[in-house]
């Protein structure tokens, strides 16, 4: 048996064991945005949407302020459906711009 590494240009990488008569590769493609999110105002106590279309189904998504990672809770709420990802931020203040 010999074992075979492949590695792309985003660093996805993949690795097998296989019999020497036959050799497999996988590279994954990259998800990338295909609709880009939007600048959106809101006044202060009201919700904003913002939204996004990705180019794979149900894509790992995260979403973040600065170096902050949001969470669903009261204030965040989150989803994923196919390829369009949502974020809701409910009860919008100041310090969420």
């Amino acid at each position: 048996k010999c074992q075979s590494n492949c590695v792309n240009q985003d660093f996805t990488q993949a690795s097998i064991k296989a019999p020497v008569a036959s050799f497999f590769s996988l590279l994954a493609l990259p998800v990338l945005f295909k609709k880009q999110l939007k600048d959106e105002e809101a006044e202060e106590g009201a919700a904003v949407k913002f939204q996004c279309e990705l180019t794979k189904d149900n894509a790992t998504v995260e979403w973040r302020k600065g170096t902050m990672e949001l969470f669903p809770c009261a204030k965040y709420e989150i989803k994923l459906r196919g390829r369009t990802a949502e974020l809701v931020i409910h009860n919008v203040e100041p310090e969420d711009a």
